[in-house]
């Protein structure tokens, strides 16, 4: 996250009446330079209430929510044709409302989910992020929907946003949030290690049909958390690490990919180390590592309980690593030489460059929510999805999060490559595959 930086008058004061500018993070600004509208770069998070909301009292505690972490409050600052710099402007207070509740009507959750994908909230008015609160006839309670602007936000800091609105709403301040998990420093496995310059294998194309419009599809599923035996050297994460990788690899090979036996997997793994407080930095605070798997490795009949103890060893000593968000090599091409428009040109032209070389698909693991989103007489939630954008030449992304108990997975594709049909398929056998890592299984 990068520090906020105040304009200050020539006297060492702050001009008055100007808003607080920020340059962009490289994150941010990678993801500037490729945004493009055919498949917007959105996190998408449904929260399941089974009360209903007071519309007044939730724009209250949203706006009071923004309030407390001033961060969210940004917007583009305009720029010229040779500026050097994108930047933020923290704006104090939102430029529009960002909560609406949609007529209660039949298909109103499928359509706001279909709003999330289709849909980036802009990046010039604050805050960069959309709340429909859904409601439907035939369904007790309701859903608590976000669309955020990836460029601007992950999906982590509009949960803490949501849980702040929530502790605000219920007047009833949550318990102290654990801080995540920090691995020990572990050297990175000698066995089984793909090679870094070995072209990973890519998501086999399924039947998107010939009228496929560019932008994003997305099946949910709630489905049982995999049992582990006590003292389990492997986590959930890494079961559904495991699950991601034999699924798409037994897509590949059903789908007769080329190579589909020989290449390596490449699986991209958030790592987010920010604490859950509400101190919690705003913004895109996650680092991206990636997880390697041979094609022997995920061969038919490989045995399971192996290959979760050697995913188990790659993912702690790629979490301990430390590590820029985006690799080494991003930092470069934000180093402000050239104008943005520059910049961006040639982020967009290495992006197709390197698109056969980009990892095979994303898996985004939120974990247990650490936050009770209790939102007092509409109830706590009972359920939270996420989705990640699957943007090509990736194409595929799951993202998972666990509450009460089950974990709630989002399936997402790019509809250039996957149909409907496909989405099912892959759905089925990622369940499929992830029962076969449980303790019962193994």
């Amino acid at each position: 996250m990068a520090t906020t930086q105040h304009q200050r008058a020539p006297g060492g004061g702050q001009p008055p009446g100007e808003p607080v500018r920020v340059p962009f993070p490289v994150v941010d600004e990678v993801a500037r330079h490729c945004a493009q509208d055919a498949e917007p770069s959105t996190v998408h998070i449904e929260i399941h209430l089974p009360g209903r909301v007071d519309e007044e009292r939730l724009r209250s505690a949203f706006a009071a929510a923004l309030a407390r972490h001033p961060r969210a409050l940004m917007r583009e600052r305009p720029r010229g044709p040779l500026a050097r710099r994108y930047e933020w402007e923290l704006t104090g207070h939102p430029d529009t409302d960002p909560v609406s509740f949609p007529p209660c009507a039949p298909g109103a959750l499928e359509r706001a989910r279909a709003g999330a994908l289709d849909r980036a909230p802009a990046l010039t008015a604050s805050p960069p992020l959309r709340l429909d609160v859904v409601r439907e006839p035939d369904r007790e309670g309701c859903v608590l929907l976000f669309t955020v602007h990836h460029t601007a936000l992950d999906g982590p800091a509009c949960l803490r946003l949501a849980a702040t609105a929530a502790e605000i709403y219920s007047d009833s301040p949550a318990p102290p949030s654990p801080a995540p998990a920090r691995p020990a420093a572990a050297p990175l496995p000698r066995q089984s290690r793909t090679p870094a310059l070995a072209r990973p294998a890519q998501v086999a194309p399924g039947s998107p049909g010939p009228a496929a419009v560019p932008g994003n599809a997305m099946l949910v599923a709630e489905l049982p958390v995999p049992r582990r035996e006590s003292g389990a050297p492997y986590t959930v994460n890494d079961q559904l690490m495991v699950a991601t990788a034999l699924t798409v690899a037994g897509w590949n090979r059903a789908q007769g990919a080329p190579g589909a036996d020989r290449r390596p997997l490449r699986i991209t793994m958030p790592v987010d180390d920010r604490t859950r407080g509400p101190e919690m930095p705003i913004g895109n605070g996650t680092r991206l590592v990636e997880v390697g798997f041979t094609a022997a490795e995920l061969a038919p009949g490989t045995d399971v309980a192996a290959l979760l103890r050697t995913t188990a060893e790659r993912t702690r000593a790629l979490k301990a690593q430390p590590r820029p968000q985006l690799g080494h090599g991003a930092g470069l091409l934000t180093v402000p030489l050239l104008p943005v428009a520059a910049r961006a040109a040639l982020t967009r032209g290495l992006r197709v460059a390197a698109g056969p070389w980009t990892s095979t698909t994303l898996l985004s693991n939120i974990g247990r929510i650490p936050y009770p989103l209790d939102f007092g007489d509409a109830g706590r939630a009972t359920a939270v999805w996420f989705s990640a954008p699957a943007r090509m030449p990736r194409g595929l992304t799951f993202t998972t999060a666990s509450t009460g108990g089950r974990l709630h997975l989002a399936l997402r594709w790019s509809r250039t490559l996957l149909g409907e049909r496909d989405g099912a398929r892959l759905l089925d056998l990622f369940t499929r595959h992830l029962a076969a890592t449980s303790s019962e299984a193994i």
